[in-house]
């Protein structure tokens, strides 16, 4: 720091100045350091610098191993807002969805010496797992379900991207909606139902039987096939984009035509789904915006160290996308 000050013509205070995009530095002076910064290959020292500051300008992500769009988008929107913001991230796997893999995970994280950690946490084993972070390790998840007061949560508002597709589908003139749903032990996609059947009773609508299974394409062609089996059947909302794909096979092999017959919705707005023949309608989630208020939320929730108060949660809304999978019924 010494040798860019000495070559820039300032003092060593005003470089650090520079370093930490202080507001009161001249722009003359700020480019003529960052010129001689250029120049010389000047790196921080990121160890001197935790040494001072006693932050490693670095954070924790724990993921899982997973092909699922949605908690793979939410890993990278994370990521990609960390880095923006100037920290440098360190990201831990973990294979299974228990509190004994989360606490190994906060372990190897803590080794490393970050400064605060970002879960995502689509069940309540890993939010709940958080809650034995040591003292001082902030942690914010993002998704899933847990104990209401565990730790800060930012999640998308399930229930109501639900009612949003009922909603559309109830609006062009179906009777009513049938639901394929995801994993039964996933908080999300009981939130799904949840917003979907409630959509249905306050319509005064029929509420036919949900099924549950998976996330996958292979679900969704089984139950598909069972629903292409009837012709009552003009309005499906399904629980991911992955199953309304297997859906869609399953009613074009029946010779059920999309949306002429048969209306589908799926949820997540995968970037191929505008793709599916028909493209896709869709509840897009902002997996980018996620990221971003997970990071606001924890960097917050570190600055206010000795009385952080209650853990904050934020809902972010989805949005519909309309695409050309559905259309009003057949007469």
């Amino acid at each position: 720091m010494r040798d860019v000050a000495k070559l820039a013509g300032v003092s060593h205070q005003t470089v650090s100045r520079v370093l930490n995009e202080h507001p009161n530095v001249k722009q003359e002076t700020r480019t003529r350091v960052l010129e001689a910064m250029q120049s010389l290959n000047y790196r921080r020292n990121l160890a001197a610098r935790t040494l001072v500051t006693r932050r490693s300008h670095t954070l924790g992500l724990i993921g899982f191993e997973t092909t699922l769009f949605g908690p793979a988008s939410m890993l990278y929107g994370i990521e990609d807002a960390a880095r923006t913001a100037g920290y440098l991230v360190s990201i831990a796997t973990i294979r299974n969805l228990d509190r004994r893999e989360v606490l190994d995970a906060v372990d190897r994280l803590s080794q490393h010496a970050v400064d605060g950690i970002i879960a995502i946490a689509p069940k309540p084993s890993v939010t709940n797992g958080l809650l034995q972070a040591p003292t001082g390790l902030y942690c914010v998840a993002v998704g899933g379900g847990g104990e209401p007061d565990a730790v800060p949560t930012v999640r998308i508002d399930n229930a109501a991207g639900a009612r949003l597709a009922t909603e559309h589908l109830l609006g062009l003139g179906h009777r009513t909606v049938h639901h394929v749903g995801g994993p039964s032990d996933w908080p999300e996609a009981q939130e799904r139902v949840t917003g979907w059947r409630d959509t249905l009773y306050e319509a005064g609508a029929p509420v036919p039987p949900v099924a549950f299974d998976s996330w996958n394409a292979e679900w969704g062609h089984r139950r598909g096939q069972e629903l292409a089996q009837d012709p009552s059947v003009t309005a499906i909302f399904c629980a991911n984009d992955r199953i309304a794909l297997g859906v869609l096979r399953a009613l074009h092999e029946a010779g059920r035509k999309v949306p002429e017959e048969v209306s589908v919705v799926g949820f997540d707005d995968m970037p191929d789904s505008g793709y599916f023949l028909p493209p896709l309608t869709t509840v897009r989630q902002d997996f980018a915006e996620m990221g971003r208020r997970s990071l606001t939320l924890l960097l917050e929730h570190m600055g206010d160290a000795e009385d952080p108060g209650p853990p904050a949660h934020i809902v972010v809304s989805p949005e519909l996308v309309v695409r050309g999978s559905t259309a009003p019924p057949p007469r």
